[in-house]
């Protein structure tokens, strides 16, 4: 009796294990997750179109703003002196213009009565032509002259949080150089990392719990968008823009991971910050 009890003690630990096994192995197979993700968003490179010293800077670091919200000033007074001679220079071929009118004008008259030859009237219209194109020219450089007066003021261009601003009034900055880094705050998502053996298993518009790391009973959901196609190789033709995922050990060959883009479509527990470490688990549709 106690032979045969041991035998059914043992037989349905075992069976246990086995249905334990089997209950993780489909879990694992049909709901994937990972510890290994992290926070993304896109990042807006600030920088000037035209080059001069800064005379106003009214952010500060880590700073929200808005769109339309100033960033940062140029000193003007250059630019404003190009606008200046611009208008100038297009006040004088607006007159010149109506100069090669009325000669036009002249001419026309004393060519319909025979008094001047065609050439003559010919060469009227000719300046007339002419001096109408240097008004639209002097027209395209007041407005160039105008536009980079009014790149001296950079403005926000998303809602956004600003981040390691080390800028003060007084730097001389260059066009095109990227002064500051703008965090785009609508949009924020993702970077979920799965093995390449669970990919099959990851649909897009499946549903996701992501947990923060220090949060882990205050979930949040998100909509799997895409999945990764090429990752970074060590030993094989690969650009710098594909993302770059590291094996953690060394001497065992392991699945490689690809990138999941996940979606947040729930309230994060708390604010979202770009590399933040993110556990994910795929709950299907």
């Amino acid at each position: 009796m106690k032979s045969g009890y041991k035998y059914a003690i043992t037989l349905s630990v075992v069976l246990l294990a086995l249905v334990g096994a089997f209950l993780l192995y489909e879990r694992y197979s049909l709901h994937p997750w990972t510890r290994d993700g992290q926070v993304r968003a896109n990042i807006v490179g600030i920088a000037p179109r035209i080059a001069g010293p800064i005379i106003e800077i009214p952010i500060k670091d880590n700073q929200p703003v808005k769109k339309g919200d100033l960033l940062f000033a140029i000193d003007p007074a250059t630019f404003q002196a190009a606008a200046d001679v611009a208008a100038a220079k297009l006040q004088q071929a607006q007159a010149n213009a109506l100069q090669a009118q009325q000669s036009l004008d002249r001419q026309s008259e004393l060519y319909k009565t025979n008094v001047v030859g065609q050439q003559e009237y010919q060469n009227a219209q000719d300046q007339f032509y002419s001096a109408n194109a240097n008004v639209a020219a002097a027209k395209a450089q007041l407005a160039n002259a105008q536009l980079n007066l009014n790149y001296t003021r950079v403005y926000a261009p998303v809602d956004g949080y600003l981040t390691n601003v080390n800028t003060s009034p007084g730097t001389y900055v260059n066009a095109g150089e990227q002064l500051l880094a703008l965090v785009d705050a609508s949009s924020f998502w993702i970077a979920a990392y799965f093995k390449e053996t669970q990919i099959s298993q990851i649909q897009p518009g499946a549903k996701a719990r992501i947990t923060l790391m220090g949060h882990a009973g205050r979930s949040f959901q998100g909509i799997v968008e895409s999945t990764g196609w090429a990752i970074f190789l060590q030993d094989g033709a690969s650009v710098e823009l594909i993302p770059q995922v590291a094996q953690t050990i060394d001497w065992v060959r392991l699945p490689q991971r690809f990138p999941v883009r996940i979606q947040v479509t729930g309230k994060p527990p708390v604010p979202l910050r770009i590399g933040q470490t993110v556990s994910v688990s795929i709950e299907g549709r």
